[in-house]
Parts: structure tokens; sequence; C-alpha cells
């Protein structure tokens, strides 16, 4: 199935029914009176999160949704059925906006989690509800209001806890698939990872994180080079970032500007994202001869500058794997016990977030524009029909 991480759709909720004008009519009881019933309200649309899902794809294809609209009264005070509600079933992960006014309606980040996105129409009053001592016999009625119509983006972002940076190559999936049970598509040429991979990394009993691998980024990732940086919106929810770097590059390219590019193209995607704890994992040290593994990793650090935790692994063999992955969930439980006992600390991760987005949506949207842009640019250019005839010469046989 193609993975599909935006949407934009239509929702409409339902019209309320009208009142009903009526009036008693049974033989022998004159003057019945006023029996007109109300109407009854229009149907809501929500988002429901669903854990089954993994993908937007579907409102690709069906972008408008409608609730059934709420049925008008009727005489004998009966009242109108009211509109079914409309659900919608979304990815685990989903942010929705209105496109509008670009608020931020929702994050849906737990199975089951319900979002009103379009509230129901009111229902109409029928004419037994204006009735009075001074107006036996009323002919007013009220009609049932109008369902809230809007124009919304779903946007699909994974729930991990760490995330994967790197250049094309650099081990990502290798090392996915080495400590979970993920099974990522690896190959020997760049950009083999096309779409966010997760695996469930177990430590131990009861002990797991999830771990999430993108699209590797090249230099210029942020002008669209390579896949761009719009699958780095993923990243947005993890807690820590591990850079995966090559230290042997099969093309002799050096390992320390990999790094430095990575690190510039997350700048400009977003500073706070930028901001993260990373961790420098220094992958393949099996391709380099073991006399000279200790100098060669050093010297890439020194270089670099790195203080922060520094790991070496072969992905490809689980060499130092195991103590990567103990330290992350020692770290991971440790942030989780900071947040559990000091409110403030929970506080100051959650706004990080809202400006990580914030900041993801704003590049992805300037990312956008600078592309529509381009293409209107190229239809304005000057087009001569002349410079794509085609002269047919016939030659004899």
């Amino acid at each position: 199935m193609k993975f599909v991480d935006e949407a934009t759709i239509i929702v409409e909720a339902g019209k309320g029914g009208h009142g009903c004008l009526s009036f008693r009519r049974e033989k022998y009881v004159p003057k019945g009176g006023p029996d007109g019933g109300d109407g009854g309200d229009g149907g809501s649309v929500y988002l429901e999160a669903d854990s089954a899902l993994n993908t937007l794809i579907d409102y690709r294809f069906q972008r408008k949704h409608k609730a059934q609209n709420g049925e008008p009264g009727a005489g004998r005070n009966c009242t109108g059925n009211k509109g079914e509600d409309l659900v919608l079933p979304v990815p685990v992960g989903t942010t929705v906006v209105d496109m509008d006014t670009h608020e931020v309606l929702g994050d849906l980040t737990k199975e089951g989690q319900r979002l009103k996105v379009a509230q129901g129409g009111f229902h109409g009053l029928g004419n037994t509800r204006f009735k009075s001592s001074v107006n036996r016999a009323p002919r007013q009625t009220s009609k049932g209001s109008e369902g809230e119509t809007r124009n919304l983006r779903l946007e699909l972002k994974v729930l991990a806890d760490v995330g994967l940076l790197g250049m094309p190559n650099a081990g990502k999936s290798t090392f996915i698939r080495s400590v979970s049970a993920a099974k990522p598509k690896v190959a020997d040429y760049p950009f083999t990872t096309l779409v966010p991979n997760l695996g469930v990394v177990s430590v131990q009993a009861h002990q797991s994180f999830v771990i999430a691998d993108i699209p590797g980024l090249i230099e210029g990732a942020a002008e669209g080079a390579g896949l761009g940086i719009r699958f780095l919106k993923h990243l947005v929810r993890t807690r820590l970032l591990l850079h995966l770097v090559d230290v042997a590059p099969y093309d002799g390219s050096s390992p320390v500007e990999a790094v430095k590019a990575i690190a510039h193209e997350l700048e400009k995607f977003s500073e706070t994202l930028a901001s993260r704890p990373r961790w420098l994992v220094l992958n393949k040290v099996d391709m380099v001869p073991e006399e000279d593994r200790e100098a060669h990793c050093r010297a890439i650090v020194d270089e670099l500058g790195w203080e922060g935790p520094v790991f070496r692994i072969s992905a490809l063999s689980g060499e130092g794997t195991k103590p990567l992955v103990q330290a992350v969930m020692r770290w991971i439980e440790e942030q989780a016990e900071q947040e559990a006992e000091n409110p403030e600390v929970a506080e100051q991760e959650a706004a990080r977030r809202r400006r990580m987005d914030e900041e993801a949506r704003a590049r992805i949207e300037a990312d956008r524009q600078a592309r529509r842009a381009a293409r209107e640019a190229d239809d304005d250019d000057d087009f001569d029909d002349d410079d794509y005839d085609v002269e047919v010469v016939y030659a004899p046989e």
C-alpha cells in the first residue's frame, strides 16, 4: 500500500430538520390546538484514531464527507429523527488542521481517541413550542440550522521515541533490522528507504521503545534535492535522535562532512528539532581494520568537536548495538520519570513539540509554495508551436 502522510478533505455536518406546522384534526375534538413536532438534529463529523491504519491514502480518492441530515418534525407532536454521526477512521498520530484559519484542531495520538471536526445543525421548533395563553393557534415554526463545513488538512506523523538520521546508505535500515523485528528494504544503492519505517526495540521484559527510520537526507535537501525534507516532520514526536554515519564510505567521501551536511539541513527545517538531544553513532566500524579503528573513530569525533554521547557499532554484525539500545532505554525512562515528577518539565516538552510542529508546517508550506511558483514560471515561458513541428519526409523505396 502506498504511504500517504498528508491529505486535504472537506467535511460537512448534517442540517437540522425543520419544525412542523400542524394542528390536531380529530373527530369530536374541536379546536384541537397545535401539534407540530420539532425537527431532528443534524449528524456531526468525527475523526477517530485507528491503530489498524498506517496511511491516509483513502482520503486522497474521496475528499468530501457529509453526515446525515436531521429529519423534519411531523404532526401529532412527532419529532424528526436525528441525523447519524459520521465517524472517519484515521491513523494514530494524525494532526488535524483547519485550512481556512490554520488552527490546529487536535492531535489524535491514542487508539480510539475521537475528535469532533464539524458540528451538526440544530433542530427547528414546531408550532407546539410557540403556543401560549395569548396565542392559542400559533403558526410560527423555526428552521433547522445548517451544519458546519470545514476544509481540513490531515497530517500523519509516526509515533516513535527515537528517530534515525543520516545520509543514504548510512546503515539506518540495517540498524533497525538488527535491533527490532522490522524488516525494511536493504540494498547497496542510495535511497533504498522511500517511506518511514517503525520498529519496536525490546530491551528486556516490559522494556521497549519505538524507533523510526526515515529516508536519508543529502546536502541541499531543503531545496528539494534527493527526496527533500518533508519526511523530517516524522521526527517531531521523537525524544531522541540517533545520527548514524558511515565511517568508511565506499565513495571515499568524508564522514565529518556528511554529519555537518545533515546538521545543516536539520537546522534549516526546524531549529527546535535541531536542538533535540542527538547522539552520534559511528556505523560500519567492521569496515576499518581493527588496529586502525580506534584512531579512525577518534579522528572523526575530534574533527567534529562532538561533545555528546558517541557509540561505535556495526549494524550488519550487531557489534555494539546492545549497549546502544540499553543506553537509549535508560535515557527514555529517565526523561519519562522527570516529566511524571515535575509538571513543568512535561509542559516544557509539550511546548517544544508545538514549536516543532509549527516550524515544520511553515517550512513544508514554504517549500510547497516555492515548487508551485516554479511550475507557474515554467508555464509562463514563451512557447512557440513551430519549435515542436515535425517535418515528415517520404523517402522513395
